[in-house]
Formats: C-alpha cells, sequence, structure tokens
C-alpha cells in the first residue's frame, strides 16, 4: 500500500510541475525579473496561422448584439450596432477540426459611408505552445476589403509587449456565420 502511495505521489507532483516548468514567470515578481532581463532578451518574429468562426444567430451562436445607437436602423452601414464575441479558433475551416484558442471581444459598426468594424479582439490561446499566452488587436476592420491589416498591439505570457500585424480574410459567409482566416506576424521577445 505504502508502494502505491508513493507513485501516486511522485505521478502528482510531476502534472504539478510540468505546467510551471513551461509557463512564463507569473505574479508581480515574475514580471519584475522578466522586465529586468529585457534588455538581454532577442527579438523573435513568429508567425501564426488559424481560423476565427463567428457566429450571430442560430445553433452555436458565439457572437450576440449588445448594443445600437438611436440611429442604427437608419444608416446604410448600422452605424454603432455592437457585438460582443466568445469565438472558437481552430487549426483548419472545419469547425471541429482542433481548437487552438478563443477569440474574444467586441465589434461595432463605425463608419456612416462603408461597413467598417471597430475591434476590440483579443485571441486566447488554450493549446499548443502558446497556451495561456494571448495577443490584443485594436483597430479598425473594413470588411469588404479581401484581405484587412489590423494591427497587434500587445500580449501577454509568451507574448508580452507583442508587436505586429494580423491580416483577415474572410474564408466563409452566410446571413448566420462567417469562418474568417487569420495570418499573424507578430514581434516577440
Amino acid at each position: 500500500m505504502k508502494k502505491e502511495h508513493l507513485i501516486l505521489t511522485l505521478c502528482t507532483l510531476f502534472v504539478i510541475a510540468i505546467p510551471l516548468v513551461q509557463s512564463i514567470s507569473e505574479g508581480p515578481k515574475g514580471v519584475e525579473k522578466w522586465f529586468k532581463e529585457l534588455p538581454h532578451k532577442k527579438q523573435r518574429v513568429t508567425k501564426l496561422h488559424f481560423y476565427f468562426h463567428d457566429t450571430t444567430t442560430g445553433p452555436g451562436q458565439t457572437a450576440y448584439q449588445v448594443f445600437e445607437s438611436n440611429i442604427s436602423s437608419t444608416t446604410i452601414t448600422q452605424f454603432g450596432r455592437t457585438f460582443m464575441f466568445d469565438n472558437p479558433l481552430t487549426v483548419e475551416p472545419d469547425a471541429r477540426s482542433m481548437r487552438i484558442g478563443k477569440g474574444q471581444g467586441f465589434f461595432g459598426a463605425a463608419s456612416f459611408e462603408e461597413p467598417r468594424f471597430l475591434m476590440n479582439l483579443n485571441f486566447v490561446f488554450t493549446q499548443g505552445k502558446f497556451n495561456g499566452s494571448t495577443l490584443q488587436f485594436l483597430g479598425t476592420n473594413p470588411i469588404l476589403n479581401r484581405v484587412r491589416e489590423m494591427s497587434i498591439v500587445g500580449g501577454t505570457g509568451a507574448f508580452r509587449l507583442a508587436r505586429g500585424i494580423a491580416m483577415a480574410q474572410t474564408y466563409f459567409l452566410n446571413d448566420t456565420s462567417s469562418i474568417v482566416e487569420y495570418n499573424l506576424v507578430v514581434l516577440r521577445y
């Protein structure tokens, strides 16, 4: 019986230790240490590719309208209509493919002249090398353009102080959902 307890204890310690070895230091002291080492760190370019699944109505809805202006329904661009979302990120366009994270944030119609969203978008990675890390975007998204470029303005975890470019391209679109292909070029430490 004691041998079984020892094996169980060792296995438990192993399971607890693995995430600690792979993660970036957390907490104020860990972040402070990371910043002190920053002048010695080399910047790296990381390229990421995945698909963002947005469903605004029907089964599996992931984006919900949270407000609109008093003129939204009278403008051709629905100016002011705003949605919050919590969308899956997958490695392939098929929603059943491996999920690597979530796209969370909001988008709102921000132009009177053309369909253009103001987006606050956070990619939260839940699998793979960047599990637990995030990337943040802020900017406009001219949704009718074939390829849209948005700024990466920061990140957490493996992406602390990240900056870069996110290129979005609509892969699929209908009345209830869309799939957006993302190609990211991220400068990180």
